[in-house]
């Protein structure tokens, strides 16, 4: 034990020598440059820039700046909306600098000695040294303009880096005070540009439709799919839904869809719901066998992957009560494909129609490059889970996957894939992977094609990881109420909702003619305000 103690003693204190080795190389570092800055003759400088940093005092630079750019009109609505940003930009900034920024490293300001007198401000500042709150305000300001109007970026940010230099220059910060002050500044407005985004991305609440009020679940039958996790799914659905029927599914007493078909009809016999804990696919039967009993589904949030529970905003079991209890539902279109009957839009016999029958889904449909990915992910998961069967699978696609040629609306194109969306996705802050649907019954398919050419994957990606997939030369995107496919090559596997399919040689793609009735609390940002009207 003692030899144990004394072994972790010395790792801790290796440890410990490494990071003071390290703070005073970086501390050499910075007194370094802000020595040679002070030294240094800087033309002209003397009478700029210390003027430059007392305008910076309490934002009265930018405040002015902002006043100039909202009244002069230049730039429009844009450089407008960039103006109030940055001010936005900088209380936020400035609250972070101020409350936890100074008083959590508390670092003395340099010493003047080598500063020449006639650079150094008539009042010095009293805070600590660390971050710089000028350079972060500078920085924040300059930033969320740039965000919005290119021509006032351009202009503002060589003022914002010569207040971010001034600091140096007058001997009041050392140069890592500026640079994280500036880099707090850009985090600061790039995060007020997200939120602001998505408070304006969001549309009115989609009205709500009749369903019953079913207390504690009275009246609900839920179907677990037990590779959701049963036991803790048995225990969250006991707490939130009391008087819930809960029925665990067996893969060995029948399919998973007539057990759903069967309470489906029990839940339309008492005057209740339909229930589902599950991912995609078993989200999507379930939809299949609420529509067709023409009962209400409440969606619990289970599985690796329940994309409609996250578009419902449910992300605990919990999160559902209320909506029960008080009849709170919405209509949720239901999309599906299926071999045209007769001639399609564009004159294609609907060859092999008779041997197809339809499909459906609640959130995507593919074909393509996604079918053989969920394929071979699915042949992996339960060896080394889902995750790693992912990535697995996403390696596959790249090394082997190849393109297919298929007409679309009657117009023949080479494709890596083809996806649809069942109702719009809208990206929420500009970031990837944010897409989501706000209005689940808005008619409409969202359509995307990744075009086949040269390097074409490779752009793609790079493009979705740039943030600017939308303006990728391989990715166009469109939407639509059907979608004609035609000229489907033989084996083509299709993907819809986490499962796959041999495809028809030709498909039409619409919504169902009734929309499924959901239940959906209310969105957080709606607690306390009136509810649309319908």
């Amino acid at each position: 034990m003692e030899t144990h103690r004394g072994a972790s003693g010395s790792t801790a204190s290796g440890a410990e020598g490494i990071h003071a080795a390290v703070a005073r190389t970086l501390g050499g570092w910075d007194r370094a440059l802000f020595r040679s800055v002070a030294l240094r003759h800087w033309p002209r400088g003397e009478g700029a820039l210390p003027r430059l940093s007392r305008s910076a005092d309490h934002s009265k630079l930018w405040l002015g700046t902002a006043a100039a750019i909202v009244l002069s009109g230049v730039g429009g609505p844009r450089a407008r909306r960039g103006a109030l940003r940055g001010l936005a930009s900088i209380a936020v900034t400035s609250a972070v600098v101020n409350t936890v920024g100074k008083g959590a490293f508390g670092r003395t300001r340099p010493v003047l000695d080598d500063v020449p007198v006639i650079r150094r401000l008539k009042r010095l500042p009293t805070s600590t040294s660390f971050p710089s709150g000028h350079s972060a305000s500078a920085a924040a300001f300059a930033t969320a303009v740039a965000l919005e109007s290119r021509g006032w970026g351009a202009a503002v940010a060589p003022v914002a880096a010569s207040v971010a230099f001034s600091r140096v220059y007058t001997g009041v910060h050392y140069p890592s005070d500026v640079l994280v002050g500036a880099a707090l500044g850009t985090a600061a407005a790039f995060g007020v540009r997200a939120v602001l985004d998505v408070r304006r991305q969001l549309p009115p609440a989609q009205p709500l439709v009749a369903a019953p009020a079913l207390p504690e679940g009275r009246g609900v039958s839920v179907v677990v799919n037990p590779g959701s996790g049963s036991a803790a799914a048995a225990r969250e659905i006991a707490e939130a839904l009391p008087a819930a029927r809960v029925v665990h599914w067996d893969p060995d007493a029948g399919p998973l869809d007539e057990l759903l078909g069967e309470e489906a009809r029990r839940a339309a016999g008492e005057g209740g719901a339909l229930g589902v804990f599950g991912g995609d696919g078993t989200v999507s039967a379930a939809a299949r066998a609420a529509l067709a009993h023409r009962v209400p589904l409440a969606v619990l949030p289970g599985g690796t992957h329940n994309h409609l529970a996250l578009d419902l905003g449910i992300g605990r079991c919990a999160d559902l009560t209320a909506a029960l209890a008080s009849g709170h539902a919405i209509a949720v279109d239901l999309a599906r494909f299926a071999p045209p009957r007769g001639r399609g839009r564009a004159g294609e016999p609907a060859a092999g129609a008779g041997s197809y029958e339809p499909g459906y889904f609640v959130n995507t449909f593919s074909l393509g490059a996604y079918g053989d990915l969920v394929e071979v992910r699915d042949r992996w998961r339960d060896r080394i889970g889902p995750w790693a069967a992912g990535l697995v699978a996403a390696v596959h696609v790249l090394r082997h996957s190849r393109p297919f040629e298929v007409r679309v609306n009657g117009r023949l194109r080479s494709l890596w894939l083809l996806f649809v969306g069942n109702c719009s996705y809208h990206t929420v802050g500009g970031g990837p992977g944010g897409a989501r649907r706000f209005n689940l019954a808005d008619g409409m398919l969202d359509i995307h094609l990744v075009r086949a050419g040269r390097w074409a994957r490779t752009r793609l990606v790079a493009s979705a990881l740039a943030g600017v997939l939308h303006r990728s030369p391989v990715h166009a995107a469109a939407r639509g109420r059907r979608l004609h496919l035609a000229g489907i090559p033989e084996g083509t596997l299709c993907s819809y909702d986490g499962e796959t399919a041999p495809a028809a040689p030709a498909l039409l793609i619409d919504k169902s003619a009734a929309p499924l009735t959901v239940y959906r609390p209310l969105p957080a940002w709606l607690h306390g305000s009136a509810l649309p009207d319908g």
